[in-house]
């Protein structure tokens, strides 16, 4: 496994997301936005401006985004020399725990503790459009590919589908038992995948929503003993995706078929502590965070014994 000698960041890593064909973006407690070329295991730039911890990220092929518990999110540009913020989105009360962009509307989504979802115009960093629920805390925000749609995790047990149009809920799906902790939709944007809080094999499932359908969870994935922080849908395979990778709090990645429900591998990540975010990066890897300050990435094998293993640090 190739290490290398210092890690990108200097703090636990909250968020990651893939950035074009080599590339990735990072954010952590060292408040820092990191951009790695992951092949190389390399530090390509650094962003800083944040006055707390990020706690998510996100991106577009030219911009980054960045959430905060300094309740901003700030907007980063790839192709320009300058480290410092292209733009910042406050008005939030509390942290920002929830950050989406959309390439083909050009908007972004973002939501916060403070119950509030709101979007901005890219452009001019106005807010469009401000919508709030009680109790409704924000933990993930993920937009539905090529549609004005996204799905929202919440603390209160629920996963909601929000119409950017007017920002209103088009669909609430029924409560789960533990917190949903994080949210993804498949590239075809049918099917929302979402991860559950637990502690001692109670609760820490992911479950798989279809959109269109919207009658109730299709499947349930168990095997993760505390708390699942994140859960993706793998591109590969004859449909585009026919698996989905999870993380949880007890320091295990896993592969799951998404046909069956069945863990297909399952990689512990020593030295890893919790996990907190994972990002697919071409057709075979992915990439994992968590509370060291590494960088993780781990190849899939695609022979007929699927196999997960961590391949290199940085």
């Amino acid at each position: 496994m190739a290490v290398r000698d210092q890690p990108a960041h200097t703090d636990a890593v909250a968020s990651v997301a893939s950035l074009g064909a080599d590339s990735c973006v990072s954010g952590g407690k060292d408040k820092a936005v990191i951009v790695c070329n992951w092949q190389r295991g390399a530090v390509v730039r650094k962003f800083w401006g944040h006055e707390q911890e990020v706690t998510k990220v996100c991106c577009l092929p030219e911009w980054l985004f960045s959430a905060s518990r300094d309740k901003t999110v700030r907007m980063w540009g790839l192709l320009h020399g300058a480290s410092g913020a292209a733009r910042c989105f406050s008005g939030h009360e509390l942290v920002v725990s929830g950050v989406a962009v959309s390439p083909a509307f050009l908007q972004l989504c973002t939501g916060s503790r403070d119950n509030c979802v709101r979007t901005w115009d890219l452009e001019t960093g106005a807010c469009l459009r401000r919508s709030s629920i009680s109790r409704n805390v924000v933990t993930h925000l993920c937009w539905v590919p090529g549609e004005p749609y996204i799905a929202q995790a919440s603390e209160d047990k629920t996963i909601r589908l929000w119409d950017t149009r007017g920002l209103e809920v088009a669909h609430l799906f029924p409560a789960k038992k533990q917190i949903q902790t994080f949210c993804d939709v498949s590239p075809d944007g049918r099917y929302c995948l979402s991860t559950s809080s637990g502690c001692g094999h109670d609760g820490g499932e992911a479950t798989l929503w279809d959109l269109r359908q919207t009658k109730g969870r299709v499947r349930e994935f168990w095997g993760h003993t505390q708390t699942t922080s994140c859960g993706v849908f793998l591109p590969h395979g004859p449909a585009g995706f026919s698996e989905i990778a999870t993380a949880a709090h007890d320091g295990t990645a896993k592969v799951w078929s998404l046909e069956t429900g069945a863990c297909l591998s399952t990689a512990f990540l020593e030295g890893a502590g919790p996990l907190s975010s994972l990002a697919p990066c071409g057709k075979a890897a992915l990439l994992c965070v968590s509370s060291a300050p590494w960088i993780r990435l781990m190849r899939v094998s695609l022979a007929k014994e699927m196999d997960l293993q961590e391949v290199a640090r940085f």
